[in-house]
């Protein structure tokens, strides 16, 4: 198969750049795409994610980096990386509790591999190696100049998709 032809400034024919406004959207998309093909699960939406609790203890960390400047986190309890591992890779809960975290930072790089792309960027961005944070005690400091966020529904337990977005 061909590659596409280059348009300029690293997009393709056929590629669309999505507008900021709209990446939310194209993160929860990309994300229920990811677990819906790599767990046979699926995310929901969270009506009023004002009565959503964070009550994250494991946190997956990817930088994107290139035409877009971002840090891609995605927050879940223990229980929740640990119910991941085992959908992806078809294990008991005793033996993915000790693959929950390698499994929660490939689930993160598919996710903003697969974001990236939705929003038109995918040739012009690169993504760094996942980081995987156990515990609650602790805050990210970024340069960002924006932050989207939203929770979603995963098993019964809330997961939140963040995007903490740099301006050049």
């Amino acid at each position: 198969m061909t590659p596409p032809e280059p348009t300029g400034a690293g997009q393709t024919m056929g590629e669309t750049v999505m507008l900021r406004s709209e990446w939310l959207t194209g993160l929860r998309d990309a994300a229920g795409e990811v677990f819906s093909m790599m767990l046979g699960a699926t995310i929901s939406s969270v009506p009023n994610p004002d009565d959503c609790p964070v009550l994250a203890r494991v946190t997956g960390v990817v930088g994107i980096t290139g035409a877009v400047n971002a840090i891609f986190t995605l927050r879940c309890s223990d229980a929740a990386a640990t119910r991941l591992a085992a959908q992806m890779l078809g294990l008991s809960a005793e033996e993915s509790a000790a693959q929950k975290f390698d499994a929660l930072g490939e689930v993160c790089n598919m996710v903003a591999g697969n974001f990236k792309h939705k929003i038109g960027h995918g040739p012009t961005c690169m993504l760094t190696v996942p980081t995987v944070v156990m515990g609650g005690n602790y805050c990210i400091h970024s340069l960002a100049s924006q932050r989207m966020e939203c929770p979603v529904m995963y098993e019964g337990e809330p997961l939140w998709l963040a995007l903490d977005i740099r301006d050049r």
